[in-house]
């Protein structure tokens, strides 16, 4: 049974604060009278360095109680209270179910595609999780990243490649070829044996002669796994896991001037994305704003804060309400169009086998006239991208998702609850946090925002039916997050260079829900150690003086700290 959280701070709070007033009144020297050790007598109470409202880590309207299996699938007291609790779950459907083809209400699938569900690169609602061999399948949280490296020696930059989508598709459905053939993907993980420019860190062992390893990602695709005309030149790769999805609502809730704040915080102290700071101007840059479109109006402005690129501003039209749409290829009324490559659509076309299939089927969309030159013009203008994606002779789609379903899904998304904190009564975890804050982590894990107002956008096929989602007004959360993105100049690091500082609450119930402890953009740290370390591998990093004065700590301090991470 899920407690509602307004409950616990009526009755398990002032329990906790009662029995903390008569443990401090007793006898010491009186060992019954002292407070058992039970984490459910604390909660709900300040305690050692932490305040009473650290355990609700997403505020009153954001937490779960639940700390169990299953946690992270859990719905927000808000969803419960705004009765969105049926929608909520006909949303979760959305997210757990196989994509198919024809099968209503979750039909659509393809023509090429990244993955059949949400869930194969969330499993249980998390961080992706590290593979060794790339396969589109349940488990495997990866994107697969293709561009044309920049010129000089940093490799992770430069601009992704036409010849397919950002989110390259490795699946198709019958009778067409993948636009990248899987079996010519090769994912190697080697260790690292030494850090990088200027870093006093070791690669293999701490000061006291603690050993690990550090391992990291080596992607390569053959050309001829490309399924395109013409075929991709000049190509780099690099790996992007999923970003965990729990408690996402309450950071589409942080009011943009409070993000301004933080960057004007941060700006005279390091170096920010030029795209997103003007520092001359101590503002925002023109590629801050991302211009969230509602049919028939202005568009809105919102701050780019979603992805580790910061490419979308809203939530509403964010990484999910995207990935619904482009990862299975499923159309709706706000995208009647299929997220694909010309180069792609040029190739089917071109393919006589393919040509051949859809011959022998005129019920196919495909079939036109029935002869190959008719097939090969449907496929090609069936198959590309519309350029005007709203009015195109052959992009006349009808949606496959209705917009109320639609909606049930991003009430879903936003009403994800953020299990509470854990073990706050612990002091090694209170030393954790002393140290967390002492070696500068908190310049970029931010601990806690304030919600606002919480006017969030959302969609005209959302909004014109007087739909609600999920609100979180005025409450004080603690991603530990400054929603800055930053730069660590690890080995192979992420392209483009900048990532948005993960947030880290709700991470250390991972094991418990996910079955694995994975960390970083790309899986390489296998705990939160290897996370750390990683931070520290240039001494160009952002990260690096604190990750130098992590390496320096005692082993108690160390394991103190990651405590306390996975505490929170």
């Amino acid at each position: 049974m899920k407690m509602n959280i307004r409950n616990s701070f009526k009755t398990i709070a002032p329990i906790a604060l009662a029995m903390l007033t008569f443990a401090s009144c007793s006898d010491d020297n009186n060992e019954s009278s002292k407070l058992p050790e039970v984490e459910e007598n604390y909660v709900g109470a300040a305690v050692g360095n932490f305040s009473a409202e650290e355990w609700y880590v997403g505020g009153e309207l954001g937490t779960t109680m639940n700390v169990t299996a299953g946690c992270y699938e859990d719905e927000t007291p808000a969803v419960t209270e705004m009765g969105l609790s049926e929608a909520f779950n006909r949303g979760e459907q959305f997210f757990e179910r196989n994509v198919t083809e024809f099968q209503a209400p979750f039909n659509g699938l393809g023509p090429a595609y990244v993955r059949k569900s949400c869930l194969d690169c969330h499993p249980g609602y998390g961080h992706g999780k590290r593979v060794t061999q790339y396969t589109a399948e349940w488990g495997n949280g990866y994107l697969l990243v293709v561009y044309h490296p920049a010129d000089g020696d940093n490799r992770d930059d430069g601009p992704y490649i036409a010849e397919v989508t950002g989110m390259p598709q490795t699946r198709a459905t019958y009778p067409f070829l993948p636009p990248i053939d899987e079996k010519g993907i090769h994912l190697s993980w080697p260790t690292l044996t030494a850090m990088g420019e200027g870093s006093e860190i070791s690669a293999t062992h701490f000061p006291d002669g603690e050993t690990y390893s550090l391992i990291y990602p080596e992607l390569s695709i053959d050309v001829d796994a490309f399924n395109t005309d013409p075929k991709p030149e000049n190509l780099a790769f690099r790996l992007e896991s999923t970003i965990g999805i729990i408690g996402s609502g309450l950071l589409d809730a942080i009011p943009d001037d409070s993000l301004k704040k933080q960057y004007q915080r941060e700006a005279p102290y390091t170096e920010l994305n030029p795209a997103i700071w003007d520092k001359a101007n101590n503002t925002w840059a023109d590629g801050a704003m991302y211009k969230t479109i509602q049919s028939g109006k202005e568009p809105v402005n919102r701050i780019k804060k979603f992805t580790y690129a910061c490419t979308r501003g809203s939530l509403q039209d964010g990484a999910g309400a995207n990935a619904i749409w482009n990862i299975t290829n499923v159309s709706r009324s706000d995208r009647p169009f299929l997220y694909t490559t010309a180069a792609w659509a040029n190739a089917m076309s071109k393919n006589p086998d393919v040509i051949a299939k859809i011959k022998q089927d005129p019920t196919s969309p495909y079939y036109a006239d029935g002869t190959d030159e008719g097939i090969a013009a449907a496929v090609k203008g069936l198959l590309s991208p519309s350029t005007n994606q709203f009015d195109n002779e052959w992009h006349n789609f009808t949606p496959e998702m209705t917009d109320n379903n639609f909606w049930s899904f991003m009430v879903w998304h936003r009403g994800l609850a953020i299990p509470r904190a854990r073990n706050l009564q612990d002091k090694d975890v209170q030393r954790g946090k002393e140290l967390f804050y002492q070696i500068g982590c908190t310049a970029c894990h931010r601990p806690s925002w304030n919600t606002g107002n919480d006017d969030y956008w959302a969609p005209a096929l959302i909004t014109s039916k007087n739909l609600n989602l999920p609100r979180y007004k005025n409450q004080t959360i603690w991603p530990y997050t400054d929603m800055v993105q930053h730069r660590l100049y690890m080995k192979n690091g992420i392209h483009g260079s900048w990532c948005r500082t993960t947030p880290l609450w709700g991470r250390g119930l991972s094991q418990v829900n996910t079955g694995a402890e994975d960390r970083l953009h790309d899986c390489r740290a296998r705990n939160e150690i290897e996370a750390i370390l990683w931070h520290g591998y240039s001494s160009k990093s952002d990260a690096y003086d604190s990750t130098l004065k992590f390496y320096k700590l005692p082993k108690s301090d160390r394991d103190a700290i990651v405590k306390f991470l996975r505490s929170i």
